[in-house]
């Protein structure tokens, strides 16, 4: 299916891409894919008027392949906001990225330095999501 009649298959849907590169959106796809990633966070600062929307259950939403045509359907099971700090095992687990929470702080520090600064502090928009549609499978 075209990406045209895709997007508007779903016009409700937010777009959003995985990732800050092009390799590392290809690893989270990927680990969607494979049922490894059911989890994902942001900073709480790039969420609002001026940033993505928050996330809403129940809403499905598109991730993009790097290029910005669609990859996944998702939709969201949970959201909380919470410190980065009070980030559980059981969710960086979820995250997929990682073998344990300490790898999954250093990659989120590592990527929140990269994209606007990090504190321990800092609140995440901590989102849970399931599969929906592979659209690589359609």
């Amino acid at each position: 299916m075209p990406p045209e009649q895709i997007f508007a298959a779903y016009p409700n849907a937010e777009r959003f891409t995985f990732g800050d590169s092009e390799t590392l959106c290809a690893q989270l796809l990927a680990a969607v894919r494979a049922g490894k990633k059911t989890a994902t966070c942001g900073a709480l600062r790039d969420f609002g008027a001026d940033g993505e929307a928050m996330p809403v259950v129940g809403r499905q939403d598109i991730a993009l392949n790097w290029d910005g045509t669609p990859a996944l359907l998702i939709e969201t099971t949970e959201v909380e906001v919470k410190r980065f700090c009070d980030v559980d095992t059981a969710f960086a687990l979820a995250e997929g990225e990682n073998t344990d929470r300490t790898g999954w702080a250093a990659d989120h520090q590592a990527y929140f330095t990269r994209n606007g600064g990090y504190d321990p502090q800092m609140l995440l928009v901590c989102e849970r999501f399931r599969l929906v549609k592979d659209f690589a499978r359609v």
